[in-house]
């Protein structure tokens, strides 16, 4: 099958042919400057496989590995596909401005939060409390990375639920790498309503689709996967035995959230899908254990400790209080900062948005990856009082004065924070400059339009085409942006939904977010693994891959069973 066409221009048909025209007001995007669309592919994706490769081959830090692939991306995107220096350069600046802020301005608070909290000794009585909850590692790592993690994602994403649920995890035992690694495997189904339905929104906005609509179509495409993914979680984690021995545990965790999920998205929108699903899942959660035990206790190590004596004792409420009060702080100011008329407010009073002057709207994408040419903004969006991560700031700092933490002691913890993050900083502002020059050269685009060509089967790598978008820039919301139109225009071209398609790529993205390199670092870091991102990489990949594939198995099923197609659109 050709690459789909519609009817432009033969001035733009020759562009995308051809190769980009550059005008002194604009730069147009070309995407097969090979004249092969396997090796233009091949050229596009050299950045990545650069990075995985020293990654996950030769081992290297992370800071230098997307460095490296910072320097590969820019060369491709100059000397392959000639875009002019300036405008490389300029989105690399743009893209390693927004890695530093909104991405690390939300690691670097939560760190700072986690390290107060140590501090203070609350973490430790933090850790005894959920021991109290159920001393079983399984049913933890339900609650915490699954069901608490889904709520984080709800009220703020852009990596907190990773760096939160990471560093809990920890304090309970889990080994570092293991930490990091299933608290990114967690995180796939609630990314799709992330920060208040964000990417779902953006989805609507670039495909022009109707947003309840795709809201439904997105949810009941994944409510599937919120049942399996909790036991694929625990046999990852403990073994096939050890999950069999606890399913009823993990059906209720799942069936419970997805179903919720399915009605939230249904009959109210994308905005509360994941704080409703989560805040019922985890009362649920909570009072069926306690009417419900295993058999056998497993501790973090996974090691047999039914028959060793316990604690049967509960802890006084104030105790409990005292441990929960700095992440119920925590909690409290996420949630806050994520209303939106609250947000709306303080944007109001503090954001600035900065155009990229030379690079703001002179870069154009063409078809057939949009419509009609589109011209691409940079816009550097500075809402430092809205941001997340300063609601998380905030959080700390009250928690730390409740806490009885000394202003010294304060600052002490804080400039420790900056010097154990600082090579978080370096990794996560080079990666998001790669995203952006791969976002602002079209080398995205031209892999995209690689899995195009594949015809009929389409429905099954138009699912991997949003796998791709978010494994490459790190967010769900991105991959709409990025490939929304392509898969609404390919899908119209192929006489299959394109509200199916669309959600596909959502859906296929979800199971991206845990191999971002992004992410990797974010889980790393909040575990105290930093430096092991490879081993971290090797443990989702395959996860991440194979759930995507069934995304696409399931997608294809319903694209060519016209009374399932109807009903999910219905």
């Amino acid at each position: 099958m050709d690459i789909p066409n519609i009817a432009a221009s033969t001035r733009f048909l020759a562009i995308f042919l051809d190769g980009p025209v550059s005008a002194s007001s604009s730069w147009l995007q070309g995407y097969d400057p090979a004249h092969h669309w396997l090796l233009s592919s091949f050229w596009a994706a050299l950045p990545l496989l650069v990075l995985l490769v020293a990654l996950v081959g030769f081992k290297i830090k992370a800071h230098l590995a997307a460095i490296a692939a910072l320097a590969v991306a820019f060369v491709v995107a100059t000397m392959v596909f000639h875009m002019p220096t300036h405008l490389a350069l300029l989105s690399s600046v743009f893209g390693a401005g927004y890695g530093l802020f909104p991405i690390f301005w939300i690691v670097f608070p939560v760190i700072f939060m986690y390290q107060l909290t140590v501090k203070a000794g609350r973490f430790n009585l933090l850790q005894e409390c959920l021991v109290g909850v159920t001393e079983d590692s399984r049913l933890q790592l339900l609650l915490i990375a699954f069901i608490f993690g889904a709520f984080f994602e709800g009220a703020s994403g852009f990596g907190t639920p990773v760096a939160v649920c990471g560093t809990i995890l920890l304090g309970l035992g889990f080994v570092p790498l293991e930490a990091a690694g299933l608290a990114l495997l967690a995180n796939t189904a609630p990314v799709a309503f992330g920060a208040l339905g964000t990417p779902v929104i953006a989805l609507a906005g670039v495909t022009g689709l109707d947003t309840l609509v795709l809201t439904h179509v997105i949810a009941a495409l994944l409510t599937p996967f919120c049942v399996m993914v909790p036991f694929w979680l625990i046999w990852a984690y403990a073994g096939y035995k050890a999950m069999i021995e606890i399913w009823p545990a993990i059906l209720v965790a799942g069936v419970t959230f997805g179903s919720t999920q399915l009605l939230i998205a249904t009959f109210h929108g994308p905005w509360l899908v994941d704080i409703s699903a989560a805040v019922i899942s985890m009362v649920v959660f909570v009072l069926f254990l306690r009417v419900w035990k295993p058999k056998r206790i497993l501790n973090a190590a996974r090691e047999d400790v039914t028959h060793l004596p316990r604690s049967t004792s509960r802890h006084h409420a104030d105790v409990v209080m005292k441990a929960a009060m700095p992440w119920a702080i925590l909690t409290l100011c996420v949630a806050i900062w994520g209303t939106p008329k609250f947000t709306a407010w303080i944007d109001s009073l503090s954001t600035l948005k900065i155009p990229v002057q030379g690079l703001d709207h002179v870069v154009f994408r063409v078809p057939p990856v949009v419509p009609v040419p589109t011209a691409e903004a940079a816009v550097f969006t500075f809402n430092w009082l809205s941001a997340t991560g300063t609601g998380i700031l905030v959080a700390a700092l009250i928690a730390a004065l409740a806490m009885g933490l000394k202003p010294g002691e304060i600052f002490k913890v804080f400039l420790h924070t900056i010097v154990s993050t600082r090579y978080t900083m370096i990794t996560i502002a080079a990666l998001m400059a790669v995203g952006y020059i791969t976002r602002f050269c079209g080398l995205d685009a031209t892999m995209g339009l690689a899995f195009a060509r594949t015809g009929p089967i389409y429905p099954f790598f138009g699912t991997l085409v949003g796998w791709l978008g978010t494994a490459s820039t790190g967010s769900d919301t991105s991959s709409n942006v990025l490939f929304g139109s392509l898969q609404k225009f390919t899908a119209q071209q192929l006489g299959i939904s394109p509200f199916i398609m669309a959600a596909a790529n959502s859906g296929g993205g979800v199971m991206g977010k845990m191999v971002a390199p992004q992410s990797v670092v974010v889980a790393s870091t909040a575990t105290n693994a930093y430096g092991s991102e490879g081993s971290i990489l090797r443990f989702v990949f395959i996860h991440s891959f194979v759930l995507a594939c069934l995304v696409g198995v399931l997608v294809s099923i319903l694209v060519y069973s016209p009374s399932l197609t109807k009903l999910v659109l219905h």
